[in-house]
């Protein structure tokens, strides 16, 4: 793992520094290559995740406390990579507005808001909706990091969403169920908590790499996750089966720390139209890897919401003409 990691790093140092530029302008929406790498990186191992956690649960393991192990896990597996490749170092200052975004809003509020949806809603439900980041995204990305959206991207928007509302069937849902408005309204608030995370990495971007930042923000996680676990589900666990464990050991200890790294990258560098965009593939992945593996059918609804999603991800990351 800690030469997967290396090389990541090596890659994205020698990705070419784009030039700073006045704010909105159109060549600083220009797409760095190592950004859509990572973004890649982050759409197979995150959307790999969630059918792998929708069976541990199923295997009898508990939502809160499924998501303690996973961000103890992870934060675990950043501190041993980076003391075994010398870099371990406290943040710095300049650091901490990105440590406490991402560690209490993309990490903490996300699992937690997103894996006790799946007590309310089906786990597949919620793998769509807690990755709609772009709805938040739009009006953050005008309001607080005035960044230019072109016609483009507004068309690329369009055909995320459009994606995402075919892939959730809205029509098929009771909304008179007060279990489903609760559920529905979790994913909402861990879509918002990770595209707030987002935009506030790029409006105060760290002066440490994401990768030297990772185990604290996933320890700060982790002690925001403890205490809510002991509070909400104080019989709760993993659960007896070796299984569950052995997903959460592949999830908190490889999936985790080097998909929410290339998350991390992603937002940092790409714009966060294209980012957030992007980020609608995971839910699409994750249902594919359902598909493949728990024997979930492929409807006409997955194939074209995918596709949706697919086609504003290559229209908001296509290159512009110069």
């Amino acid at each position: 793992m800690s030469r997967l990691i290396n090389v990541s790093q090596e890659v994205v140092s020698r990705a070419p520094k784009p030039a700073e530029t006045p704010r909105g302008s159109r060549v600083s929406q220009a797409i760095p290559p190592a950004g859509l790498v990572q973004l890649a990186g982050s759409i197979v191992l995150l959307g790999g995740a969630w059918p792998a956690t929708k069976y541990a649960f199923m295997l009898g393991a508990t939502p809160a406390w499924f998501a303690v192990g996973r961000a103890g896990l992870s934060g675990l597996a950043a501190f041993a990579a980076l003391a075994l490749l010398g870099r371990l170092r406290l943040p710095r200052r300049a650091d901490l507005p990105a440590v406490f975004a991402v560690g209490l809003l993309q990490l903490a509020a996300f699992f937690a808001l997103a894996h006790e949806a799946t007590s309310w809603i089906p786990a597949g439900r919620t793998a769509i909706l807690a990755n709609t980041t772009t709805i938040w995204i739009v009006p953050l990305s005008l309001i607080v990091l005035g960044e230019a959206i072109s016609p483009r991207r507004w068309i690329a928007t369009g055909f995320g969403l459009a994606g995402v509302a075919v892939l959730v069937s809205p029509w098929s849902i009771d909304w008179a169920s007060r279990q489903v408005l609760i559920g529905h309204a979790f994913l909402l608030g861990a879509a918002l908590a990770f595209a707030v995370a987002i935009v506030a990495v790029r409006a105060r971007p760290p002066s440490s790499t994401m990768l030297e930042l990772l185990p604290w923000c996933f320890g700060l996680a982790t002690l925001v996750l403890l205490p809510l676990a002991l509070l909400h589900a104080p019989g709760g666990g993993i659960g007896q089966n070796p299984g569950a464990w052995l997903i959460l050991g592949l999830i908190g200890l490889v999936a985790g720390p080097v998909g929410t790294w290339c998350v991390m990258q992603a937002s940092a560098t790409l714009p966060a139209m294209v980012a957030s965009i992007g980020f609608l593939a995971t839910p699409a992945a994750g249902l594919l890897l359902a598909a493949l593996w728990l024997g979930e059918a492929m409807t006409p609804a997955l194939i074209a919401g995918s596709a949706l999603i697919l086609a504003g991800l290559a229209t908001a990351a296509w290159p512009a003409r110069r």
